[in-house]
This record gives structure tokens, sequence and C-alpha cells, in this order.
């Protein structure tokens, strides 16, 4: 599911992939569902290729989206009230062995304001189906 959410350097929020055309994407907004073309120029990842830096292997976003519902409930989190610290502080909480030095909290922000986004659009499922079968037939 997030391999069809975007993140677009210079727009705020999280869009989804309605269609793709020559040389540009067709996205809608998540929030507005406001839709708009995604030229090649534009810098745009797919959240479902992103990883966060951990003590051992990195992980996927997907799994830490999960970790955060789990932990949160479900609930939104109030990132405008929290500082540097307190960011650090809740995210070591959720995920014990992120890489202090390598997890800006920039980065800890901008990953709890896309877990409100997504939460506010009714998703609730982040980690690729996939990955757990792939893994469950290497065992």
């Amino acid at each position: 599911m997030l391999r069809t959410v975007l993140s677009i350097t210079g727009k705020p929020g999280l869009f989804k992939i309605i269609s793709q055309g020559n040389r540009m994407l067709l996205v809608e907004d998540i929030v507005s569902k406001k839709r708009m073309p995604v030229h090649a120029r534009d810098k745009v990842v797919s959240l479902g290729d992103i990883a966060m830096y951990t003590e051992g292997e990195d992980k996927p976003l997907g799994e830490i989206l999960d970790l955060v519902y789990e932990n949160m409930s479900g609930e939104k989190i109030d990132v405008k009230a929290m500082d540097n610290d307190g960011l650090r502080d809740k995210f070591g909480e959720i995920l014990v062995d992120f890489d202090r030095e390598r997890v800006y909290p920039s980065d800890i922000k901008k990953l709890f304001s896309w877990y409100n986004i997504l939460i506010g659009a009714g998703m609730v499922k982040f980690a690729e189906e996939n990955t757990d079968k792939a893994s469950a037939e290497e065992e």
C-alpha cells in the first residue's frame, strides 16, 4: 500500500498515484483529494522505498508505521507540542534500537506527521504483505 503513497519535495502532505503518463504522474492529495500532475523534474519518493536507520539492519517505513500505530492505539501524535528531546524519547519508546546519531529529530517529526496524515485518511495497515510471506517461506 505504501508503494502508491508519495512524498513530493517542495509540496506539503502526501499524495496517492492515480495514473501514469508520458514523463509525468497524476497524483491526488490524500487529505484534500485535489489532483495534479507531477513532472519528471519533481523529486518524488514512494513511502514504500523509505527505511530508517537502526543499530542493526535498516527498518522499512511500513514496519515502523505499524509500530507507531500499535504504540499510539490508532490515535494521532501531537508533533507540535514536542521539542527535539521529546521527539527522540517518544520514538525511542516505539523503536528502541533506532540509531540516535543518524536519525535526526526532523526525520522523526516528518515520520510522525506522515503517520497523522495516513491515519486521518483511514489507513491503518502499513507494512507490505509480500514481505511477511517471503520471510515465512525462507523459514
